[in-house]
């Protein structure tokens, strides 16, 4: 007897060891993640083909991605093109590189509050064929180009391209946010269609990560895949049909209809652009407000439901640095767009003039995706160890991530660039290293010359030659280096 409890013993003792063994292996692994030392410019590494679109695929297990905790996709919606209703188990931050839409956030127990009048709409024709049938439904915005747009984690969302030309919209989504209580995978939830039809038919397999290549640092095992497109049909395909018509008080056929099993379409449907829609009124730079009805009003319209979650970042008064020879750069963080709070991210819309400079700087508290939508931009970054790990050209459709804290300077091509990037904290700030206000400029001269063994007349000359902040211009540049 004392056998057999001696060896239950032992047993559960190496059972105890193996399993604290594997958590630590686990723990190192994650925080080995961002000791990068050879950062990419990445493009997509997939495409999942729709009736009316594609989405582009970045690698989730490159750890670039693993190290910030976030993921990127780009939708390219034909005209006429419908994103079928989804949510997914993170926030979401999109931004309308190209063309115009019109797009629709669900959020719970908010009312209806866009709805059709019996004068609105529907020709007589139609209102003799089905009187009773009227609609209602949560407000709608209209997306046009620049526009950057939040939706909170589990929000159902569509979008629809109504416009002559292709609508492009790249998304961003934080899955290390702690609203997301799943593993660390953008997990999209499809309410319709069937959207691993389109890959079945042609036949495309599933993609599976890239192979580690030496110094890229590509994924640390299989565990970030989420490429939620693939092998996914929508919620209610896993519903019991009976259960479904019963839910909704519908025929069985209907039923059948919400599983999706004989749609053909994949996840970007082609509805054309006559879409009936109640739709805001006003110019499209305006900011739609809900209708308020005569009752119903529970207080929630006031706050949650009323909440504001589209906001044009290329407007120019958004600009927070402008330098009419060098560039601007413009900051969207919670105090300028309430919502942000909700989802702990932040946005910045970057121009830079042919050849002008950001000043050298690194950011405080977040990690940054950098996406270039015009032109090229020379990017250097450097880790804590003082190692260069980025000295490339971002181009045009390409990405970066920049760790938290690592030291990072831009400078434009000759046609100069414009990006958009993305940041895990709703006030992002940055630190600057050269310039008016740096961390440089803005320490004792004594302290400077003895740290870089100057003289005190090199060291005041470091600390106050460069005359800008933030953009610094190529002609103040040259200037500059010709007095000295």
């Amino acid at each position: 007897m004392a056998s057999k409890a001696s060896l239950l013993l032992a047993l559960s003792l190496l059972f105890t060891i193996s399993l604290a063994r594997q958590q630590h292996q686990l723990q190192q692994q994650q925080l080995n993640q961002c000791n990068i030392q050879n950062i990419q410019a990445l493009e997509p590494y997939d495409i999942v083909q729709a009736e009316a679109g594609v989405t582009e695929i970045w690698d989730a297990n490159n750890q670039q991605f693993q190290c910030a905790g976030v993921d990127f996709i780009r939708h390219r919606i034909q005209p006429g093109g419908l994103l079928l209703p989804s949510y997914v188990n993170t926030p979401i931050l999109s931004f309308i590189e190209k063309g115009r839409g019109v797009h629709g956030v669900i959020l719970p127990g908010c009312p209806e509050t866009f709805q059709y009048s019996s004068e609105q709409q529907f020709t007589r024709e139609r209102r003799r064929e089905e009187p009773q049938l009227q609609d209602r439904h949560q407000k709608v915005e209209n997306l046009e180009q620049g526009d950057l747009v939040a939706v909170p984690t589990g929000a159902a969302h569509w979008l629809h391209n109504d416009g002559d030309n292709e609508l492009v919209v790249v998304v961003f989504f934080d899955t290390q946010n702690n609203q997301n209580q799943l593993d660390e995978v953008h997990r999209r939830f499809f309410l319709a269609g069937n959207p691993q039809a389109q890959g079945q038919q042609q036949g495309r397999p599933q993609p599976q990560p890239r192979r580690q290549e030496q110094g890229q640092g590509q994924g640390q095992g299989q565990g970030r895949r989420g490429q939620s497109f693939w092998n996914s049909g929508n919620i209610f395909y896993g519903l019991d049909v009976e259960f479904i018509a019963q839910a909704f008080n519908v025929k069985r056929e209907i039923a059948e209809k919400l599983q999706g099993q004989r749609d053909q379409r994949g996840h970007i449907v082609n509805v054309g652009r006559d879409l009936q829609i109640i739709r805001p009124q006003e110019s499209r730079h305006q900011q739609s407000r809900p209708q308020r009805g005569s009752g119903g009003m529970n207080g929630l319209e006031e706050t949650f439901c009323s909440i504001k979650l589209r906001e044009n970042i290329d407007n120019p008064s958004h600009a927070d640095f402008v330098n009419p020879e060098a560039g601007r750069i413009a900051e969207l963080n919670r105090f300028k767009f309430p919502v942000l709070e909700l989802l702990q991210l932040s946005a910045e819309r970057g121009e830079l003039q042919p050849n002008a400079i950001q000043s050298p700087h690194w950011t405080i508290n977040a990690h940054t995706l950098l996406y270039v939508t015009d032109g090229s931009l020379r990017i250097q970054i450097v880790n804590n160890q003082g190692n260069s790990v980025f000295d490339d050209v971002v181009q045009e459709g390409q990405l970066v991530v920049i760790p938290q804290n690592f030291a990072v300077i831009k400078r434009a091509n000759e046609q100069g660039s414009r990006w958009v990037a993305f940041k895990t904290n709703d006030n992002a700030m940055i630190a600057n290293l050269a310039g008016r206000v740096s961390a440089i400029s803005s320490m004792p001269v004594d302290v400077v010359a003895n740290s870089y063994q100057l003289s005190r007349q090199d060291a005041q000359r470091l600390k106050f030659s460069q005359r800008e902040t933030v953009l610094l211009s190529p002609n103040e540049q040259s200037e500059q280096r010709a007095s000295v």
